[in-house]
């Protein structure tokens, strides 16, 4: 695949040039509902920690208002714009996941169920409900902190039949994201070794891993009971559950 390296310009004009949006309005409206959550999660804890949580609030409400980002400015980077995240800036700013399990089916039968996308809000805990619009394009709705969603339109950029789905998000996404499964025969006639590899820029840069972490949504631990709720629907042919044990702290 290709990418455009030619950037778009929103230059202002006089003093104010250092203040130009470069915050797209997906993402601005992401930084809006996450700040005002986090306001008012640090406002409820009475505490300097909690006050400090609730700046960071307000920081991003802010950036989501005025659609601006100062931390931008400084890498140069500008989402303001209909293009899809670059390579560079998931190189430089995004939250890498990777994860691998063994299923005892074929490589045939797990890629045929997986790149049947409508199946996966069954076995990806996170995942709210995926509409397919074509063979290449697909509109997905995630669940986010704060009990809030994301959505997004993704296409697939590389395929393999059997082997190999590949895809990234496209322009304007709530979170920019990029990854891959592989489905590979395991060693000595084993089943399947899948593999995922996900890459994701959160509105708010890295912090808004912190934030997911706050919420309880640690990605790596995500991704990890997401495949095991996949290779348990895959040889069972059911889908595990939490409801009504007691979790764990």
């Amino acid at each position: 695949m290709s990418y455009n390296g030619s950037r778009v310009g929103y230059g202002l004009q006089g003093s104010k040039a250092s203040a130009r949006m470069n915050v797209g309005s997906a993402e601005r409206w992401a930084s809006g509902t996450m700040g005002g959550t986090l306001a008012l999660f640090g406002l409820r804890q009475r505490s300097l920690a909690g006050l400090a949580v609730a700046a960071v609030g307000a920081a991003l409400i802010d950036r989501g208002v005025r659609g601006h980002c100062h931390v931008y400015d400084a890498l140069n980077l500008d989402t303001a714009h209909a293009e899809p995240a670059r390579p560079a800036e998931y190189f430089n700013r995004s939250i890498h996941v990777e994860h691998t399990v063994t299923i005892n089916k074929s490589p045939e039968e797990l890629y045929r169920y997986w790149r049947d996308f409508g199946n996966l809000p069954r076995i990806l805990n996170h995942v709210d409900s995926v509409v397919v619009m074509d063979n290449r394009r697909s509109h997905w709705v995630a669940k986010a902190p704060g009990g809030y969603t994301v959505e997004w339109d993704a296409e697939i950029i590389n395929e393999e039949p059997n082997r190999l789905v590949a895809w990234r998000s496209l322009a304007d996404a709530s979170v920019a994201n990029a990854g891959s499964v592989r489905f590979l025969p395991a060693p000595g006639d084993g089943g399947t070794e899948v593999h995922v590899v996900l890459d994701y820029i959160p509105p708010a840069g890295r912090l808004g891993w912190v934030v997911a972490r706050l919420f309880g949504r640690e990605p790596q631990q995500q991704v990890t009971e997401d495949l095991r709720r996949f290779k348990q629907f895959m040889e069972t042919g059911e889908v595990p559950t939490t409801e009504g044990q007691p979790r764990a702290r």
